[in-house]
């Protein structure tokens, strides 16, 4: 997947002595060091990474551990002291004043956690307004205005106005005023951190179906640990300026970088985090090509290794079913005379669960099954197996 943003050795020194900050911070003195000796802060030091276009990349970290002033550095709102911002490969720290508009006007936009929506406009005019600043003409700033209230589904509210709306619409207009310059990257700072927790919910469930109908690169500021693995792709924990890790939400869980990460996600609810898929191992059970055994050769099979359960397959990979030993043997006598069929060893009460499956749907399967549960993708390829021991090992790396 492409590159959309990429940031190299970024930092942000706030002070009087930014150079003689950034060589200390060469001689290896700590963020507190430095203030101690220059009266300086160090905001940011050192940022590296790069967010594939159309991700979902999450930035957490404690109060104060560089959040917001490294989301700002990436439309320049606040100046790098050192570093590049590259978008679409471009270095917008390079970028003169008319660049810089332009590109703030149509590349990237950004949603605060003020909904900052102006009282004596209607909700069509609020959504438009940052067109109409750019000079867009009325007729065409309201109709992309309208098509950004009908994505975020608040089209028939068009007239209204801010006061007229609950506190999560209000931040669906500020979310439809930044989808309206049709910019292809979101920058959303605590964008939903002031909403009540069920309407917050709903504004989360809203930025997932938006991405997955008209996806954009967001960059999304959080402190909410259950919302970074909601919405994110992946994650980046920020501490005293610098970034201490990024992954999945998977990766962090399992193999924290350190105490302060694993700190961040000591006790949390592990089906949040993992679905079937990511769990499933496909080296548990026998696998049978139905195209290349015959019945009696699997449960021979089965017997050499010392196993009990076997899964079948096709060429490609596609899942047809689950077999025992009892039930290739009884197939097997049931069939004398003539070659058996697969279907009818197959155990019945087995049936496949989507890659996708939250863990929590699969933790009530796998505990009232005498079977392990087959994962499957989307195109009905088989993935794996997902049975209690592998449940209580991935419990085991998250506590």
């Amino acid at each position: 997947m492409q590159e959309k943003v990429v940031v190299k050795g970024l930092y942000k020194i706030f002070g009087p002595e930014p150079e003689q900050a950034l060589a200390l911070l060469d001689q290896g003195l700590s963020k507190d060091e430095i203030f101690e000796h220059t009266r300086t802060t160090v905001g940011v030091q050192n940022a590296e990474f790069a967010i594939r276009e159309g991700e979902v990349f999450v930035i957490m970290g404690l109060s104060g551990s560089g959040k917001s002033t490294l989301v700002r550095m990436l439309n320049r709102l606040i100046e790098p002291t050192r570093g590049q911002v590259l978008i679409d490969g471009q270095d917008i720290t390079q970028m003169g004043k008319q660049a810089l508009i332009e590109l703030r006007r149509s590349v990237v936009s950004m949603v605060f956690q003020s909904f900052a929506l102006m009282p004596h406009r209607s909700v069509l005019e609020n959504a438009a307004f940052g067109l109409e600043v750019s000079g867009m003409h009325k007729e065409e700033r309201h109709a992309r205005a309208s098509r950004a209230l009908e994505t975020v589904g608040l089209a028939p509210y068009a007239d209204s106005y801010p006061d007229e709306l609950s506190g999560g619409m209000q931040q669906r207009v500020g979310l439809a005023r930044a989808l309206a310059t049709e910019a292809p990257i979101l920058l959303m700072d605590e964008a939903f951190s002031a909403l009540d927790p069920l309407i917050r919910t709903e504004m989360q469930d809203e930025l997932v179906r938006l991405q997955s109908t008209q996806a954009h690169t967001i960059v999304f500021i959080s402190h909410d640990l259950d919302e970074a693995i909601r919405i994110g792709d992946r994650i980046a924990i920020m501490e005293g300026g610098s970034i201490v890790q990024i992954g999945t939400p998977e990766e962090i869980v399992t193999r924290p970088a350190n105490d302060y990460v694993r700190s961040f996600f000591y006790g949390v609810d592990v089906s949040k985090v993992f679905n079937a898929g990511d769990i499933a191992a496909d080296d548990v059970l026998t696998v049978f090509e139905r195209t290349g055994v015959n019945l009696r050769a699997a449960l021979a099979q089965l017997r050499d290794r010392g196993r009990t359960l076997g899964v079948v397959i096709d060429r490609g990979r596609q899942y047809r079913g689950m077999v025992s030993i009892n039930s290739l043997a009884a197939a097997a006598a049931r069939g004398a005379g003539e070659e058996p069929r697969w279907e009818a060893a197959f155990i019945g009460e087995v049936a496949p669960t989507p890659a996708d499956a939250g863990l929590s749907d699969v933790l009530g399967r796998v505990a009232g099954s005498d079977y392990p549960v087959p994962v499957v993708g989307a195109d009905g390829r088989y993935l794996g197996i997902v049975d209690k021991t592998i449940l209580l090992q991935t419990l085991d790396k998250t506590t």
